[in-house]
């Protein structure tokens, strides 16, 4: 009977040790975002970490809307390993590679396949500036064409004249320039402030963050460009990934392909209905008269000889494929 005891007690002592190591595979990771609930890229963010957490062992707690990190901290956050996992703007970065603000080009790449196609042929060039930085990304998000929100009807170029935009990279802050603004790069958290204190009266965003910044309370008018379909990526620390199981980095990259996708599918479908949204509100939404989109164009073409200027040779191959293949 002692015998049959200490083999009871043995097994049950195993079983507690079993149970254990399988908590212990679990992995509780926090996410840095910058943009609200209602935003439609915290919203597949929520479903990339639903996907991610029923296949694998990652639990991730999302932090939208600068809770956690600012948004244009949340890069550096990553890298210095302060969080495992954070979605950053692309565009803000074009002091560190002229890459980052290709994209951001005027009438470049100037709808969804265009973006599309950019993407893909960027994607390997991001992977080895990420990578050398410990870091990799795990998918892109875009937000929806661009346009101007303003406090009067745009009808011609010349209504941009010394009017103070806020933009959000170095790329739309030279567009705003050739276009007669007094442009300012600010970040999106500050657009409401600098509306009340007059540092800005205009903006050149999605409609989406249009939305997000309730910019019916500062502005009346709502002239959608199209012109730049600029992206976000999620990152993630290449020390955190590393760390985990090889079934649960499969399962992460597989999270993550999917919901790239639907980014592009959520991000198609919004701009009707959220332009709807800024009319409900009481703004007068057009699209930009012929003169401005031909000016627009314009400067894209001469923004990009001078990216030209400033780009390495793999990059500007890049540019070259990606103009030969439209």
């Amino acid at each position: 009977m002692g015998k049959f005891k200490t083999l009871v007690a043995s097994a049950v002592i195993g079983a507690g040790m079993l149970a254990s190591a399988g908590q212990a595979q679990a992995v509780d990771w926090i996410m840095a975002s910058g943009y609200p609930d209602s935003n439609f890229l915290t919203k597949n963010l929520k479903l990339f970490i639903e996907d991610v957490k029923s296949s694998s062992s990652v639990n991730i707690q999302l932090n939208p809307n600068d809770t956690l990190i600012k948004l244009d901290a949340i890069k550096t956050a990553v890298q210095r390993g302060q969080v495992p996992i954070g979605e950053i703007r692309l565009g803000v970065y074009g002091n560190e590679d002229p890459m980052y603000v290709l994209a951001g080009l005027p009438f470049i790449a100037p709808d969804y396949a265009a973006a599309w196609l950019l993407k893909d042929l960027q994607k390997e060039y991001f992977d080895a500036i990420f990578k050398k930085a410990g870091m990799r990304v795990l998918f892109y998000q875009p937000w929806p064409g661009q346009g101007f929100y303003t406090k009067f009807p745009v009808t011609k170029v010349e209504d941009f004249s010394g009017k103070k935009l806020r933009i959000y990279s170095t790329a739309t802050q030279k567009m705003g320039e050739m276009l007669g603004f007094d442009a300012t790069i600010l970040p999106f958290a500050e657009i409401p402030q600098a509306f009340s204190t007059g540092l800005i009266e205009a903006l050149f965003t999605s409609p989406q963050t249009g939305i997000d910044i309730q910019a019916w309370d500062n502005t009346s008018n709502f002239t959608y460009a199209g012109a730049i379909f600029s992206k976000n990526a999620v990152i993630v620390s290449e020390r955190a990934f590393s760390a985990l199981s090889a079934e649960d980095q499969a399962a992460m990259l597989a999270a993550a392909e999917k919901a790239e996708l639907r980014a592009w599918e959520m991000s198609a479908a919004t701009t009707a209905e959220q332009m709807a949204v800024l009319a409900k509100n009481g703004m007068t939404t057009a699209k930009a008269p012929e003169a401005v989109t031909a000016k627009m164009k314009e400067i894209g073409l001469e923004m990009m000889k001078g990216w030209r200027e400033t780009a390495s040779p793999e990059a500007i191959a890049i540019l070259d494929r990606y103009l030969a293949l439209q």
